[in-house]
């Protein structure tokens, strides 16, 4: 065991004990102390069931049902099981717990136990719900009104001018696009999760990418009048990723729009000397509205996931959670408070960057 790194361990989000040949524990990382409530320097050297003595759902000692350290030599693991601590600080804790034997032939030279707190996977579960209950919800009207319209032109065609078959099959198209819209924001949010979020880095406006969102808008049908883009000085060169730029710039819109009031206004003004950007510089954006704004108890939940607000206006509530994962895959920031007139400002503030290759 001299050649175990223990510091390996250290930065796992479970516990983990490792016990060694002579079944005492030589590893206790800060994750298991947490769990169960002790210090490794109280625990390493002693006995792995004096440390964790864990019991399954009927109360028998777990340790002596799957015996580590006898049985078959053929086995490698135990398959993650819901087990009670039945003694210590953690007495009566619900754990995930799985074991992973280590072996030489037949001879059991290490045992590694991983450690989970049920709370957090029950947090997962419910997470895991609430997204397949807010999809379903939001597939379903787009998709029925798809059905809806396309069973009837293929019914009725004859019966229906140019005018009204227009008028279907555009709706039929925006209901299209909504559901696309969707299927981006669920595939961003498993990248995000994941930290599997590709930056493809370019020289980009910011000023021209917000003119063009608020384009977008107006084209969409929204009054001109309802927006204002200002620059104020001369921003550095910024090496961002176009597309979720403007992704970030369409979700703050869409949501000042949806949740706020009045006029929509965006601020866009080079950045004082950013810590760890060799480059020194990058750029500060505020889109904020005129609405009610948002409450100081509940500014800390705006960027989870489903967070919708209090009047519940659509949506998937999952736009401001792929901004904060948007801005912080450029190594940016992004906070809410409120705005000068009273409604809600969402501030980002994003490192100029630099290129992915010499040029």
């Amino acid at each position: 065991m001299r050649d175990l790194d223990k510091t390996a361990y250290d930065e796992l989000p479970d516990g983990v004990l490792v016990v060694d040949d002579a079944r005492v524990v030589v590893v206790f990382n800060p994750a298991a102390e947490r769990l169960l409530g002790v210090g490794a320097d109280t625990v390493v050297g002693r006995d792995f069931r004096e440390v964790l003595p864990l019991v399954d759902e009927q109360g028998r000692d777990w340790w002596t049902c799957t015996d580590p350290y006898g049985g078959l030599p053929s086995r490698t693991r135990q398959p993650e099981r819901r087990l009670q601590v039945s003694g210590g600080p953690a007495e009566g804790c619900d754990l995930m717990v799985t074991a992973t034997y280590v072996r030489e032939g037949s001879t059991l030279r290490r045992l590694v136990i991983g450690l989970r707190d049920t709370r957090a996977r029950e947090r997962q579960e419910r997470n895991r719900a609430d997204l397949v209950s807010t999809v379903a919800h939001e597939l379903r009207s787009p998709l029925t009104s798809v059905k809806g319209f396309t069973a009837t032109l293929l019914a009725k065609w004859d019966r229906f001018n140019d005018e009204q078959k227009k008028l279907m099959l555009t709706t039929v198209n925006a209901d299209a696009d909504r559901v696309t819209r969707l299927l981006s924001e669920l595939l961003d949010v498993s990248r995000i999760d994941a930290g599997r979020l590709e930056m493809r880095r370019q020289v980009v406006d910011l000023p021209k990418a917000a003119r063009r969102c608020v384009a977008g808008r107006v084209a969409s049908g929204d009054p001109a009048e309802r927006f204002v883009v200002e620059v104020e000085g001369e921003l550095p060169e910024m090496w961002l990723d176009p597309d979720k730029i403007e992704q970030v710039f369409g979700n703050l819109v869409e949501n000042a729009l949806r949740h706020g009031e009045g006029t929509v206004t965006i601020v866009i003004r080079p950045a004082a000397e950013l810590p760890g950007d060799e480059t020194g510089g990058g750029a500060v954006v505020t889109v904020s509205d005129e609405g009610e704004g948002i409450p100081e108890e509940t500014a800390s939940r705006v960027f989870t996931r489903f967070w919708r607000g209090g009047k519940r206006r659509g949506g998937t509530g999952l736009g401001l959670y792929i901004v904060k994962g948007l801005v912080e895959a450029h190594n940016g920031t992004v906070e809410v408070g409120r705005a000068p007139g009273g409604g809600a400002q969402f501030r980002f503030v994003l490192p100029a960057g630099s290129p992915p290759f010499e040029v």
